[in-house]
């Protein structure tokens, strides 16, 4: 208990306990998504159970406009630091706000569910759609349980509690896991949903210990006087009909964060409305593809943005333009010195991560080669979907909410439109597109590979957004502090450059690597793909982390000097790993 509430104040170590938490999560999520490979293949029914995630995921966006952490941090930091007594009714008064506002639209939605299945899954069948309704409505509970631990979430991170925060996703994938193991064979396809129940709860239980522990920022004494003032009563029920002026803050400043946010989450409900009139299993290919290409985003870019954003947060309220910029970059060469590399070596190895990662039972070898084109197309946009939700935040801590979301609305509409075309190119399997992306992501003559045209729209819309994004934000910087460091952009670029170019050398490494262990190693069984791709995988990034430490690179140098300390505690940490220096 005493470690879950314990405070980190270091960028790097956060970062740190998030990705390693956030590893261990995705771990889980590969174990989960093998789970459902080996016992659906890459089937119709699999495609029906991504399909029902899509109103949940959408109306959890929509929940965010109260519980976004981005948006809660600056409001709930500011409150803290001025009036410390409004700050235990602040979230208290937002909990409330939320479950009453949420439970009204969960059942909207639930009655809204058979509606909306046939544009979600045009393709599916009459009985298709059916067991995708009744999945979609258990699945409806999941929503509103994260919505009320984000916003716990939000509390803690303040308070730099980042354990809980992070073990939170370990317990959602346990949960769903548990769906597969116990619930699945015993109830079929609606155990699967009792399992995402299930994980939600347990996401949000996980941290209710660190938030009760802060007993001095959550009041609830005071709290109930002040619903009760904000409420009218319904049937016994009180119900709220106005809110304060902090809460109206967070709704203000959450509201293009979440259009933003639903407008990802709509683009991603069209492409899997677009890949079910595809070939069946087809959502299931996208889905497998997505969750892989995430993981190196989730571990290393997630959780840096996320570890940085309170201190960003702190440097724009006092002002402090060198030590915002600082972090800043610190964050974009930390991302950047993480995610090249394994962008490169996810391509090179894409088919034996596929296969490891997802390759039994039912999971044929066919389904592993158009997962692993999939997984290819989409490694080409993982630095750029990285490096993004840093860039989201630099704007959300310098009060700007609006310009990313029409950056995004810009976006979303190229890559829908940008789906339809490369899905048919790709459906003509004899046109010259499809021939040399065949050639080159080695899937030999594999029919129906339409469904590669989703992950070239991906890819494409992700790089677009960074670039459009990252333009904006310098612009915002100048406007903000009245100057902008080019000295520094102009080194963080050239070194970035150095990274890049070692990068692709370590997937050349890698690749020879992968052709002497062919020689050795049988690729007919797990164990023989595992040292395969394990041993190439090794192998380059060793080539990467040596050549970048002999050139003197400050992030090689900084993760030796890391791995010789304690690195939880900040008076253990180098100065320079605090993102401050």
């Amino acid at each position: 208990m005493k470690l879950l509430n314990g405070s980190i104040y270091s960028i790097n170590a956060a970062a740190l306990l998030i990705g390693a938490a956030g590893l261990l999560s995705r771990l889980m999520g590969v174990a989960r998504d093998r789970m459902l490979a080996g016992y659906f293949g890459a089937s119709r029914e699999l495609d029906i159970y991504y399909a029902a995630f899509q109103i949940p995921d959408f109306v959890f966006m929509l929940f965010l406009l109260g519980a976004a952490s981005a948006a809660i941090i600056p409001v709930f930091v500011e409150i803290k630091e001025r009036f410390p007594e409004e700050a235990k009714i602040f979230i208290g008064e937002l909990l409330g706000v939320f479950f009453v506002i949420s439970l009204i639209v969960g059942v909207v939605a639930v009655l809204l569910i058979p509606v909306l299945i046939p544009f979600i899954a045009p393709g599916f069948s009459v009985s298709e759609r059916a067991d995708a309704v009744m999945l979609t409505r258990i699945m409806m509970v999941s929503p509103i349980l994260l919505g009320l631990s984000s916003i716990i979430s939000a509390v803690i991170q303040c308070s730099r509690r980042f354990l809980a925060f992070a073990v939170a996703p370990i317990f959602y994938n346990l949960g769903i896991i548990v769906g597969i193991l116990v619930f699945l064979p015993w109830f079929g396809m609606l155990g699967l949903g009792a399992g995402v129940v299930l994980g939600a709860a347990l996401h949000l239980l996980v941290q209710i210990p660190s938030f009760s522990s802060l007993g001095n920022l959550v009041s609830l004494t005071p709290l109930v006087k002040r619903y009760k003032a904000l409420c009218t009563t319904f049937f016994g029920i009180p119900i709220p009909y106005r809110i304060s002026d902090p809460v109206a803050r967070v709704l203000q400043l959450s509201f293009p964060r979440v259009i933003a946010s639903s407008l990802n989450q709509i683009t991603f409900l069209i492409l899997v409305a677009f890949a079910s009139t595809l070939a069946s299993g087809s959502i299931s290919v996208l889905q497998f593809a997505y969750n892989l290409h995430f993981l190196p985003i989730g571990i290393f870019g997630v959780s840096f943005a996320v570890a940085a954003f309170p201190s960003l947060n702190e440097y724009f309220l006092r002002r402090d333009s060198e030590a915002f910029l600082a972090t800043y970059y610190g964050t974009i060469r930390t991302i950047c010195f993480w995610i090249l590399p394994l962008s490169v070596l996810f391509y090179v190895l894409r088919a034996q991560i596929v296969r490891i990662a997802l390759g039994s039972g039912k999971f044929d070898w066919e389904d592993t080669m158009l997962t692993a084109a999939v997984l290819g197309v989409m490694v080409v946009a993982i630095l750029a979907e990285s490096v993004i939700p840093l860039i989201l935040r630099v704007y959300y801590a310098l009060g700007n909410t609006v310009k990313p979301l029409f950056i995004n609305a810009a976006t979303s509409l190229v890559t829908v439109a940008g789906a339809v075309w490369f899905i048919n190119v790709f459906k003509g399997v004899s046109g010259m597109v499809p021939h040399y992306a065949a050639s080159f992501l080695r899937i030999g003559s594999l029919e129906n590979i339409a469904i590669l045209g989703i992950g070239f729209a991906l890819s494409f819309g992700g790089i677009l957004n960074l670039v459009l994004l990252a333009v904006g934000v310098k612009k915002e910087l100048s406007q903000k502090f009245g100057r902008f460091d080019r000295e520094k952009f102009g080194y963080l670029w050239k070194d970035i450059g150095v990274m890049g170019v070692v990068s692709v050398l370590s997937g050349f490494v890698s690749f020879g690597a992968l052709r002497v262990a062919n020689l050795f190693v049988t690729l007919e069984t797990f164990f023989g793909v595992f040292l395969q791709g394990g041993f190439s995988f090794i192998v380059g990034a060793l080539f990467y982390g040596v050549v970048l430490y002999v050139f003197h690179n400050r992030e090689a140098q900084q993760l030796v000097e890391t791995f010789r300390r304690r690195i939880i505690k900040k008076e253990l940490l180098p100065e320079a790993l605090d993102g401050t220096n």
